[in-house]
């Protein structure tokens, strides 16, 4: 059961990173982020609520707090436009690697936002993972500014979005998904005659569009059964594993590779959020 747990989180990933590859494809095709966007949430809607509503009925709508699952939406969103427009800017192995400073972001801001104790484990993984970063961005990776400065702003949104998640923790994965993506569809379309441009695209470009939706979708879809199937403690080290195939994409598509030196940044950001997970999970035992 955990063997196969493990194999749906790493094929979620994978997924995970297709949407993306897909996203920064699109964004430097000309389409406008949030277009990006507002497609990748009405799809994944469209999606959720053809499968999902035929065997849940009106119980996909309980939740003990819905104010709760509107921040939490609010945050994916905010999270979403922000990464596709890091993707935009970088290359995706250091886009998604500057990602995954939000666990990081996440750790040091636990004791004040979900108040959880100190603890010197956290603070030093938080520090060797922005050494990582600092190795990734350093002078001379000719890596664009403002993508860096949009990417930190990502992570801590990212780091957020945890904390409202873990918020609604108390409600069905399924429901958070559901309103999740309800809750993005309808703000991006609210906004929709803001950025609305129709972009002149070749068929192609425009299947790839909407399969933003649709590789969202079963991404999620994979790590809830993932999750359901395997422990978080268990499947959290493997999360690191999409840097590889983030990577794999960015030279595939892009024909993008870090070189030795942002490989040794990357790698540090990973081991930092590794040492936190084993030591937490450490902890826990010892409880």
């Amino acid at each position: 059961m955990n063997q196969r747990g493990i194999l749906l989180h790493i094929a979620g990933l994978w997924m995970l990173s297709s949407l993306d590859a897909s996203g920064k494809l699109l964004v430097m095709a000309g389409v406008p982020v949030l277009m990006v966007a507002w497609v990748r949430y009405a799809v994944h809607t469209v999606l959720m609520t053809a499968v999902v509503l035929p065997t849940r009925g009106r119980a996909i709508f309980n939740t003990r707090s819905l104010p709760r699952q509107m921040v939490r939406g609010l945050m994916m969103i905010l999270t979403t436009v922000l990464f596709f427009s890091v993707l935009g800017r970088l290359p995706l192995a250091e886009g998604t690697a500057m990602n995954f400073l939000a666990p990081l972001f996440l750790m040091a801001m636990a004791p004040w936002l979900l108040h959880e104790p100190h603890r010197l484990h956290r603070w030093l993984g938080v520090a060797a993972g922005f050494a990582g970063m600092l190795i990734v961005v350093r002078p001379g990776a000719q890596l664009d500014p403002v993508g860096v400065g949009l990417g930190l702003l990502s992570a801590l949104c990212f780091a957020l979005f945890q904390v409202a998640t873990r918020r609604v923790a108390h409600d069905d994965p399924l429901t958070t998904n559901y309103y999740g993506g309800l809750f993005g569809t309808i703000a991006l379309t609210l906004a929709l005659p803001w950025f609305w441009q129709a972009p002149d695209l070749p068929g192609w470009q425009w299947a790839l569009l909407l399969s933003t939706g649709l590789s969202g979708f079963l991404g999620h879809w994979l790590q809830i059964a993932a999750f359901r199937r395997s422990p978080a403690t268990l499947l959290a080290p493997f999360s690191y594993l999409q840097i590889a195939s983030a990577a794999a994409l960015g030279w595939l598509v892009f024909g993008q590779l870090p070189g030795p030196t942002s490989w040794i940044g990357i790698g540090l950001i990973c081991l930092a959020g590794l040492g936190v997970v084993v030591a937490e999970a450490r902890m826990r035992r010892t409880v």
